[in-house]
Parts: structure tokens; sequence; C-alpha cells
């Protein structure tokens, strides 16, 4: 068994897969978005139509991501409301990547709404990444995409 995509410490059976599989919703803003990241390491779609408002949903081909793209981390930074007795709540994070050419991350400030007891992504604000300076990593030095493993068990594959 392996930890859940959005790093919470769980199962993805525990954590994620259940929202996924729509035998049950998240409860606050930040198990939204947990799950929302879980989806896109999945390629999940469908669920990420499903919890996205009406009033911001994108067209389904817009989707699409580049297919060596693997989601290798989330970091929940800050919540701000979201509560399960509010309507409305934002969450900020970092979701780290990778690609057959790059790593990167991506920060944001996302706006969530609860409707009909059900939490829905609005928007989100990008947050300009600091600069990075070119650093050599060793293959035992943890990773630089945030996952907390090893560079040579991670990106370094």
């Amino acid at each position: 068994m392996t930890i859940c995509h959005c790093n919470h410490q769980k199962t993805f059976e525990e954590c994620c897969e259940p929202y996924l599989a729509g035998k049950s919703r998240p409860l606050t803003a930040e198990a939204l978005m947990r799950s929302r990241y879980s989806a896109h390491a999945q390629r999940d779609y469908a669920y990420l139509l499903r919890t996205w408002h009406e009033s911001s949903r994108p067209p389904e081909k817009s989707l699409d991501m580049p297919a060596d793209i693997n989601w290798t981390g989330l970091e929940i930074l800050a919540t701000e409301k979201g509560g399960e007795d509010d309507d409305k709540g934002t969450v900020e994070f970092v979701a780290h990547y990778r690609t057959s050419r790059i790593i990167n991350s991506v920060h944001e400030k996302s706006r969530f709404v609860r409707e009909d007891d059900q939490w829905f992504y609005v928007d989100s604000e990008t947050i300009p990444a600091k600069p990075i300076t070119s650093v050599k990593v060793g293959r035992n030095e943890p990773c630089p995409c945030g996952s907390g493993k090893k560079y040579k068990k991670c990106c370094l594959k």
C-alpha cells in the first residue's frame, strides 16, 4: 500500500479514492483540494469536471495534460475558512511535478464554494515562483520536487 497522491499520510484507498469513486464527498475545501490533486495524478478528468463550479468550468477538451507529466507531491501551505460549517474557503498550496524534461511546481491559492452540501473549485490565483538557482543535487539528497524521497529514488530515474 502506498501513501495517497495528496501526501495526507493515508493510503489512496483510505483518503481520496472514495471521493473520486463517488462513494463520499469531501467535507472541507482542503479535502476537495487534496482529492482534485489526486484526480490530476490519476488523470481522472471526469472528477475534475464534476468538482469544478459551473460558473468557471472549462470545456472538457481543455483539460488535456502532457502525457509525460508525473505529479510528485502536494504541500498545503494555508487554508482560510473552508470548514464543514463554511460556504466559502481558500487553500494555498504547492503542487510538485516532473516531466521527461523538467522538475517544477505550481504555487496557487484556490477558491472554493459549497453549495447544497458539496464543495466546488471556483478558480485560482497563481503565485509567482521565486527564482531558482542552478544547484547540482546529489543522489542521496532530498529530491527537489518535494516528494520527501531521495533524489536517486525519485526524479533521477
